[in-house]
């Protein structure tokens, strides 16, 4: 690649440091502070002088970094008081994950628009762990913040990304899976089985379908990330959709596709890639399985999985972006389980071989974060809170939560649970994220009930001039 993807560069960086070659992944925090945003983001990707090239927008390009800090803190990459040098890149990140997450405007693959389990994986780790050095630098009301913000979206995970009952879990007999992506607009509704996502690089008139019917390993990022439990129900329901449609035996092991449906790749008679495609496996998605597999306590497994993708290398031990997966056309150089004309070397997918020999020896996830594991091993997804903002304007609030009113200004909140009988005012916080938020009393309320709220901006003395309304939800 003659550009730099934020994402690949900490993917690159977690490598180094599994390898050891700490200075080298220290000089790369250095980059990413000096080529970050100023509202704390990074760019799609950039020229070698941080200048962006492309102009989309990917949480986990801004999540990644605030990971790789913490990996590089407890492997002893930083030198004495290296943690508070990277904090102000940290805090910024933060600042713009909470912002403008957990919706991403693309996925990891530069694709769609959505809740995608690999990005929301991503941001609520890197969430957790800028709480942890926003406490060691002493910004207690930030940590708590940034920590309830975490709960938040890690307890609508399975609202925004999980289906059930849904034709494919019906053939496949499970109760459900989840989803590569849900469109961002099925944010309040029942189930992202309602909403439909664009396929990339089909033909025409076939770029649209169901959520609910494409599926992705990026599921498992929400094991490899520490939030869910490798034998979670939900989990093995998902790997079992995942195998039955993306996983494909090669020659030299197993492969796995991104997503069904995918059209990134050589066409059927091996022709190269013009913008429409058949989507072929990709090592990497090998490495993250056998990741997933030593979690899950099969080591051997993992070891088997490690071993196919060295085979998929090519002869000077470069791994490629994807394999061809179909039966061999010597004269375009396609030979199943080898190569296929797609990049060559992809660094991400060697940073993941290296990682994953480091998890081998270490017998652990090696960039696992400590953090989600100690707070949400074993225990359900739980949050008292549900958020309401100007962006995201919840519908309605399950009984027992309190509702969390966020803005990006300093607000007074008149609000009132009977309809305007009575009333209240309650002034914002100050998360020190650049969002102000006030908790409504709302837990103790009846089912049905509602809550309406307005707002008075006292920096420019006025009132919003409309009303808002939260009910709360049946048990």
């Amino acid at each position: 690649y003659h550009l730099v993807w934020p994402r690949d560069l900490a993917e690159t960086a977690g490598g180094l440091l599994a390898a050891g070659a700490l200075e080298d992944a220290r000089r790369i925090l250095d980059y990413l502070q000096i080529t970050q945003d100023k509202d704390g983001h990074w760019p799609q990707n950039m020229w070698l002088d941080g200048s962006p090239y492309w102009s989309g927008l990917q949480m986990d390009e801004t999540a990644l970094p605030i990971l790789l800090v913490d990996l590089a803190r407890r492997t002893g990459a930083l030198a004495d008081g290296g943690l508070g040098r990277y904090w102000p890149m940290v805090r910024r990140a933060a600042s713009f994950l909470v912002q403008n997450g957990p919706v991403s405007q693309q996925d990891r693959w530069e694709e769609d628009p959505g809740f995608s389990p690999f990005t929301l994986s991503v941001e609520i780790a890197a969430l957790l762990v800028a709480a942890d050095l926003a406490e060691l630098e002493g910004e207690e009301i930030t940590a708590v913040y940034l920590r309830d913000t975490a709960d938040i979206w890690n307890a609508n995970i399975e609202r925004w990304t999980y289906v059930r009952d849904t034709d494919l879990a019906q053939q496949y007999e499970v109760e459900g899976y989840y989803v590569r992506i849900a469109p961002p607009e099925t944010a309040d509704a029942a189930s992202p089985a309602n909403g439909f996502v664009p396929i990339k690089n089909r033909p025409p008139g076939e770029s649209q379908h169901p959520a609910a019917e494409i599926v992705s390993p990026d599921a498992l990022a929400l094991v490899r990330f520490g939030l869910r439990a490798a034998d979670d129900p939900r989990i093995l329901n998902t790997v079992k959709i995942i195998d039955a449609l993306l996983k494909t035996e090669t020659p030299n092991g197993p492969a796995w596709r991104r997503y069904n449906a995918d059209g990134y790749g050589e066409h059927a008679d091996g022709a190269p890639f013009d913008g429409v495609g058949i989507g072929r496996p990709w090592p990497l998605l090998t490495g993250e399985r056998a990741h997933y597999e030593l979690t899950a306590g099969r080591p051997q497994a993992a070891q088997r999985l490690r071993q196919a993708m060295t085979r998929f290398a090519n002869k000077g031990c470069l791994i490629s972006e994807q394999i061809w997966d179909a039966a061999d056309i010597p004269e375009n150089e396609l030979f199943c389980g080898r190569p296929s004309g797609s990049a060559m070397p992809l660094v991400w997918a060697h940073a993941e071989y290296v990682k994953l020999c480091r998890s081998l020896a270490d017998g652990r996830v090696f960039d696992m974060p400590p953090q989600t594991q100690q707070r949400y091993a074993g225990q359900p997804a739980e949050s008292e809170y549900t958020i309401w903002r100007f962006n995201d304007k919840s519908r309605s609030i399950p009984p027992g939560q309190t509702l969390r009113v966020e803005v990006l200004a300093t607000a007074v909140i008149h609000w009132s649970n009977d309809d305007w009988a009575t009333t209240h005012d309650i002034n914002t916080v100050d998360t020190g994220l650049g969002l102000y938020i006030a908790n409504l009393p709302t837990s103790g309320d009846a089912a049905g009930q509602r809550i309406q709220f307005t707002f008075y901006w006292p920096e420019s003395e006025r009132w919003e001039g409309q009303d808002f309304t939260v009910i709360i939800n049946e048990k």
